[in-house]
């Protein structure tokens, strides 16, 4: 399977928080192909340990399998269901987007409804539809439709969006890509390092439940007993008509390396340790300072007695919406530095990351 090949099949499987049963079988298959040993938590995390020529110390890279999504909390007695997000959603991306409502025998292809033009009143149309009156049309004609086919409270409600190469050959379309492209980043990682000598021991696989509060960030530690850790998830791109894309996240500009987020100021001297590999090796890259929003890092650093990590990803747009949108050059080198990062981090290096002066 192609890189690309294996991108399509992940952000094209489902899987919104606490429901990641697809995606974690699609990584369990490529952790057990290059003969890592398996690790896993109680809440559905999956990584896979592979020993370079050191035991220590020990470095995490981790994305996370949970899309945004919805659950179904109420059946119509016309049949609609109505629903309720599952992470952070912004309500006017939603109208007449298909989605998939997920059963325990079958999926139903449904879409939320919206009223034609010609049925808006005037004041109407320059208002937003709230999400709590919005519902999803699974062409059932009533509640006992509905519940013949097996459709209850609790399925879980996945966006519909074909993964697609643009025609610049180099802008990838897709669902999911916060986070499928981690969960990709960090299997990558692993394949290059096969025939790399790295003077640690690498845990590289994915968390659940990151969407909803960070679930599976805070178990996570406790399986994978990391000396460093890297967070690997997209940042936003902000290079929409009218922006200066030079100095901002933009597609095309080489990863993206977090000073700061809502949940975590990384660990300065490993934050400066990527850089300077970043521009040894010639490898674009890009700053991201985000005031909003967090990732697993802001609990993977603070487990124990701390944890130096950092958060490593790729600029993406629409992101918490049905589509987004990221650059397969910016991916190709997260993966290259991501390698050459790892080659480094040996135990002087993690005793450089310490306080102990």
């Amino acid at each position: 399977m192609s890189p690309m090949e294996l991108l399509k099949e992940l952000t094209e499987a489902n899987g919104v928080p606490g429901y990641e049963g697809e995606i974690r079988s699609i990584l369990r298959r490529e952790l057990e192909q290059q003969n890592t040993r398996i690790l896993t938590d109680g809440v559905g995390s999956i990584f896979g340990e592979k020993t370079g020529t050191s035991g220590q110390p020990r470095i995490l890279l981790a994305g996370h399998m949970d899309e945004v999504g919805f659950m179904v909390t109420k059946i119509h007695k016309d049949g609609y269901l109505y629903f309720t997000p599952l992470g952070g959603w912004w309500d006017q991306v939603l109208l007449s987007q298909r989605v998939t409502v997920m059963t325990e025998k079958r999926n139903f292809t449904g879409v939320i409804g919206s009223k034609p033009p010609h049925l808006l009143k005037s004041d109407e149309r320059s208002k937003v539809y709230p999400m709590r009156e919005m519902f999803i049309d699974v062409g059932a004609r009533d509640a006992d439709q509905v519940k013949k086919w097996g459709i209850k409270v609790g399925d879980p409600v996945v966006p519909i969006c074909p993964f697609e190469v643009l025609p610049d050959y180099d802008t990838i379309l897709a669902k999911a890509l916060d986070n499928r492209f981690g969960c990709y980043l960090a299997l990558e990682v692993l394949k290059k390092l096969k025939d790399e000598p790295h003077p640690n021991t690498v845990v590289a696989g994915a968390t659940v439940q990151e969407e909803v509060g960070l679930r599976g960030a805070a178990t996570t530690p406790y399986v994978a007993e990391p000396d460093i850790a890297f967070a690997l998830d997209v940042g936003i791109a902000q290079d929409g008509p009218g922006s200066d894309r030079a100095n901002k996240p933009h597609l095309g500009g080489g990863p993206l390396i977090t000073f700061l987020d809502a949940t975590m100021i990384p660990n300065i001297r490993l934050r400066n340790l990527v850089i300077d590999t970043a521009e040894e090796h010639q490898i674009p890259y890009q700053v991201e300072t985000m005031t909003g929003g967090g990732t697993d890092a802001g609990k993977f650093h603070l487990h124990r007695r701390g944890v130096p990590s950092l958060v490593v990803g790729v600029a993406a747009r629409y992101i918490h919406s049905h589509v987004s949108m990221i650059s397969k050059k910016d991916v190709e080198h997260a993966v290259r530095l991501l390698v050459e990062v790892v080659k480094r981090l040996d135990s002087q290096a993690l005793e450089s990351f310490g306080f102990n002066e």
